[in-house]
């Protein structure tokens, strides 16, 4: 069997006396999509953190690619094919979408930034970019500032910011967050369509059950920081021990 392209084994972090991470294992393979589900305070957005390099881990190791990189910073683990999406947008507001992508593509290739000179003016960063809009669908929003993109549209081109890097695994963490039905159903369309090419492995997190049961291959679920399960999309929907963990968040809430 192929080795995974991603391993966890033992993953653990606590902020005083918190424990955001339980001793988390999990593993993904080249092409999956892998869904990590769990109530508010679950610690999914505390297990991105650490997988991308933001949060080191109190213990437990992180191997990506058979490389064990858990000392690695997140720049480092960028460069060896790791990219992430926030829960809240992070753009530049005021340039344009062509703009945010080509300065992706520029510090990926090790430039430095030049904010007073577009980046999108450099020839060698125009192709790329253009390529990753056209990849979320935003070929024809290119030129518009970011700031006046909807909502949905700037979750789009945070994607294609984390596509212009080339990287073997997309880290999202919610995002289909704030959108309503309709850019909901194009966010999950579009990552539908990076999935068919099966040429992206990405762990997703994320509240919304359709896009986790139209998109995931496997799922994993979180509550107060530790793995009460982990299987394909059936059989996470009828673990009677998720329901219950559901079934008590909407109880308390």
């Amino acid at each position: 069997m192929v080795d995974p392209l991603l391993e966890i084994e033992g993953l653990s972090k606590a902020f005083g006396a918190v424990v955001a991470c339980d001793a988390v294992t999990l593993a993904l393979h080249s092409g999956e999509v892998h869904a990590v589900i769990g109530p508010n305070g679950a610690g999914k957005t505390t297990l991105l953190g650490q997988l991308a390099g933001e949060i080191r881990p109190d213990a437990g190791r992180i191997r990506f690619a058979g490389e064990d990189v858990t000392g690695l910073p997140a720049h480092a683990r960028a460069g060896r094919g790791l990219a992430r999406s926030f829960q809240i947008t992070s753009l530049f507001p005021r340039f344009t979408a062509l703009d945010n992508v080509a300065l992706a593509v520029q510090a990926q290739a090790g430039h430095s930034f030049r904010f007073w000179h577009p980046a999108a003016r450099e020839t060698a960063l125009v192709a790329p970019a253009r390529t990753a809009l056209a990849r979320v669908g935003l070929a024809e929003r290119a030129d518009v500032p970011a700031a006046a993109l909807a909502h949905g549209e700037q979750r789009q081109l945070e994607i294609a910011m984390a596509l212009a890097s080339g990287p073997r695994l997309l880290l999202l963490d919610e995002p289909t967050a704030g959108m309503g039905q309709e850019d909901s159903g194009r966010m999950i369309a579009l990552l539908s369509a990076l999935k068919a090419e099966g040429r992206m492995t990405i762990l997703l997190i994320e509240h919304d059950m359709d896009a986790v049961f139209a998109l995931a291959d496997r799922i994993t679920v979180l509550v107060y920081g530790q793995t009460i399960a982990t299987g394909a999309p059936e059989e996470i929907r009828a673990n009677s021990e998720v329901r219950r963990a559901y079934l008590g968040e909407e109880a308390a809430a």
